[in-house]
């Protein structure tokens, strides 16, 4: 479920909606001046976007070596970018 609460009622029920969103798995829209800014959601649900996430970048990493061409040292990179 996703409930929508502007800033100011979250501060107001900061407590109760920790524990929705902790407990209840419920996920919360924050919104200030009827713009959506920020969610609130479960630790279980962060490690599953941390995973999807990880996994792409797996396969991005993939393609990428897959690709024609001779590979270029990090530390060339780097150096070009001034890090």
């Amino acid at each position: 479920m996703n409930t929508t609460i502007s800033t100011a009622e979250a501060r107001r029920n900061f407590t109760d909606i920790v524990n929705k969103v902790a407990y209840g798995a419920e996920q919360v829209v924050l919104t200030r001046r009827g713009e959506e800014i920020a969610a609130l959601i479960s630790m279980r649900e962060l490690e599953l976007l941390r995973r999807i996430e990880d996994r792409m970048d797996i396969e991005d990493a993939e393609k990428a070596l897959a690709e024609a061409g001779d590979n270029i040292p990090a530390e060339e990179v780097w150096k070009k970018l001034g890090l």
